[in-house]
């Protein structure tokens, strides 16, 4: 048994293919940032001195971490309009996104900061330092140098789980694929480009990632 591959026949769905590459990009970008600052609030609380912070931020972390994201995802979309709570796909396909990658960010970034030397703490108390003056110019920054590989790993997980939000018919990549074998009936072609352009979409990521590294902390070799 042959099969003929059929690439030329893509060539009309170009500009679906273009839309929800376009689309994933756009969550990518509002989700990693949101998902970070998300995580490192969540960091800072899981240290606090304050109990209840330490125990809402455990508590989210771990519901989170300890559910499947399409389950997340189905929550928030079908679950929160019973209260009241309504929104378009792409609004709950955001939100699902930052919320488990806040999770997930946050416990790496606690393990940057509690790899922080005692004494750097210390010595902020006897300049004079608040706190959270401490934790903002002394902690945090070598602790996210320490942590940069495995956080820029779970953007991309991120980047790539944002299929998933094809189930709420949030027309990204992989909703475009869908799309476009269910007309043109080539579906081993559909899937093969959309696994290709997310290949892609990751590396470049990870390049995007290495040059804002350099660009932060100054120093390419780090």
């Amino acid at each position: 048994m042959s099969y003929q591959l059929d690439f030329a026949s893509l060539v009309p769905y170009l500009p679906e293919f273009a839309a929800g590459v376009w689309t994933t990009i756009e969550l990518t970008i509002i989700s990693t940032l949101g998902g970070l600052a998300l995580g490192t609030f969540c960091a800072q609380g899981r240290i606090s001195n304050e109990a209840w912070l330490r125990r809402t931020c455990a508590c989210y972390i771990e519901a989170v971490r300890n559910t499947p994201f399409i389950v997340q995802l189905f929550f928030i979309f079908f679950g929160l309009p019973a209260l009241g709570l309504k929104m378009t796909a792409w609004q709950a396909g955001m939100i699902a996104m930052i919320i488990n990658l806040g999770a997930y960010s946050a416990e790496i970034i606690r393990a940057g900061i509690e790899a922080a030397p005692k004494g750097q703490w210390e010595a902020g108390k006897t300049l004079g330092l608040t706190r959270r003056q401490i934790f903002m110019h002394i902690i945090l920054p070598p602790a996210y140098q320490r942590v940069y590989p495995a956080l820029v790993s779970q953007s991309i997980i991120v980047m790539l789980g944002s299929a998933v939000v094809s189930q709420i018919s949030v027309e990204e990549l992989t909703f475009a694929a869908n799309f476009v074998q269910s007309r043109s009936f080539l579906s081993f072609e559909s899937y093969m480009l959309a696994a290709v352009i997310y290949l892609v979409l990751a590396i470049l990521m990870r390049q995007a990632f290495g040059l804002l590294k350099c660009i932060a902390f100054k120093n390419p070799s780090l």
